[in-house]
């Protein structure tokens, strides 16, 4: 059975920080959820698209992809976002702004995967089936930055 005292807050949780880089946090992996999620939608309407029912009740490829991409590049600056206010808040509560803590190396890698999908997209033209599983290969990343590092790696990020 967990341990249900309540005991003051760490010195290192509170700041002002906390929600900026937590609720940017939220928008970026969502976003990148999102993208994932049509992104398999792309694929599907992609392997059968010859099915009627797919064919009137989801976008076609070329709308599925922009949004996708669209999303991408917003949840990016959001990722951006959630690096930068991350490390002031480490700054301010431990003197450093980066520590290769594996919750900050593991962003640091899904946020090269986003930079590689958008450079990709943008100088290579990568669209359509490539790109849509690029995308849910980073939000693979995503996931594991999110649950992965925090289960199976010890971290500054493991307050429990």
């Amino acid at each position: 059975m967990r341990d249900r005292t309540v005991r003051p807050l760490m010195p290192a949780l509170d700041s002002k920080w906390l929600a900026v880089h937590v609720s940017l946090a939220i928008l970026s992996y969502g976003a990148f959820a999102v993208a994932a999620g049509i992104s398999a939608m792309y694929l599907m309407r992609d392997k059968f698209s010859s099915d009627s029912f797919l064919s009137k009740s989801m976008a076609d490829k070329d709308q599925l992809d922009l949004i996708a991409y669209r999303i991408i590049a917003f949840g990016y600056i959001f990722l951006s976002l959630v690096m930068i206010t991350g490390a002031i808040w480490a700054e301010s509560a431990w003197g450093r702004y980066w520590a290769w803590d594996p919750k900050e190396t593991w962003s640091f890698i899904t946020w090269i995967i986003y930079s590689i999908y958008l450079h990709l997209r943008r100088s290579r033209g990568w669209e359509g089936k490539r790109a849509a599983i690029f995308a849910i290969l980073g939000f693979i990343c995503v996931v594991f930055t999110y649950i992965g590092v925090n289960t199976l790696l010890p971290s500054l990020h493991s307050y429990a």
